[in-house]
């Protein structure tokens, strides 16, 4: 193959690890939201103001669940334990009240009220819309680079039409996984 060739396969290529990485976005999204089990993911990446800067919860505490309702907060230092009760009073995913327990905060989860389950199912979808929306861009842009190549005499016209198959059984293989780990929130919420 001659060096003013393109490849269909390697624009492919180069999309994957993109995608990857909106699948992986919506992974950590999908954790921190609540359903009934507590889980250090619901505050980790909560930011709380500390000595006029942000910083995540996991930079300042240590986050256990000694039962599977409640999570502890134990912060590396006295002096934080304001700034992260009130990080996560205004935390609506979390959707509870900290209790502040001498060197530490304890948030005991309740059960999901129906209205809190649909606010959740809906942030969801949200996320849900919102990765495939960035697939769709990067399916698009392949498919841009594919067409520019073909136009520019460096792709065969068979190849642009194998590229674009390839591209599309690329795009539902993801979008194949993001519906199962939304379905899978899902009937987390719901559980």
């Amino acid at each position: 193959m001659s060096e003013d060739k393109v490849s269909y396969q390697e624009i492919i290529k180069e999309i994957r690890p993109e995608l990857e990485k909106v699948l992986n976005y919506l992974e950590r999204e999908l954790q921190k939201i609540r359903t009934e089990r507590a889980s250090p993911s619901l505050v980790e990446d909560i930011e709380a103001e500390c000595f006029g800067q942000r910083f995540t919860l996991k930079q300042l505490a240590a986050i256990s669940v000694p039962k599977p309702r409640e999570i502890v907060i134990q912060p590396w230092d006295k002096s934080y334990i304001e700034g992260i009760a009130k990080a996560l009073e205004r935390n609506s995913r979390v959707g509870v009240s900290p209790i502040v327990d001498q060197n530490a905060i304890r948030i005991n989860l309740p059960p999901l009220s129906e209205e809190f389950r649909k606010e959740l199912m809906r942030f969801v979808t949200e996320k849900q819309e919102e990765v495939k929306k960035t697939i769709r861009r990067w399916r698009d842009e392949a498919w841009r680079q594919i067409q520019e190549g073909f136009r520019e005499g460096k792709i065969r016209e068979d190849d642009k039409f194998k590229g674009k198959d390839e591209l599309q059984d690329l795009v539902e293989e993801f979008h194949e996984k993001i519906e199962e780990m939304v379905k899978k929130k899902k009937a987390e919420i719901e559980s």
